[in-house]
């Protein structure tokens, strides 16, 4: 029960972490979702957005963050 709390803990702090980038460096971060590889249709009445390359690299991130929780929980 204590590896529960304190993973609980531990992914609080990381989403905090987390928003607190995205509310002073959201400004910043407008690349995303415009990246090469993100397909983007837009006609008269549709509006089709596949954003592949961000959903990639977030994957990837969000990787590299687990790992590292992970591991800092071992």
């Amino acid at each position: 029960m204590e590896r529960l709390g304190k993973g609980i803990i531990i992914l609080g702090v990381v989403v905090v972490i987390v928003g607190v980038v995205v509310w002073l460096f959201g400004d910043k971060l407008r690349f995303l979702g415009r990246l090469p590889g993100d397909i983007r249709i837009e006609k008269e009445n549709v509006h089709v957005y596949i954003p592949i390359t961000t959903m990639i690299l977030l994957s990837v991130l969000l990787s590299a963050v687990l790992w590292l929780v992970q591991k800092l929980m071992r």
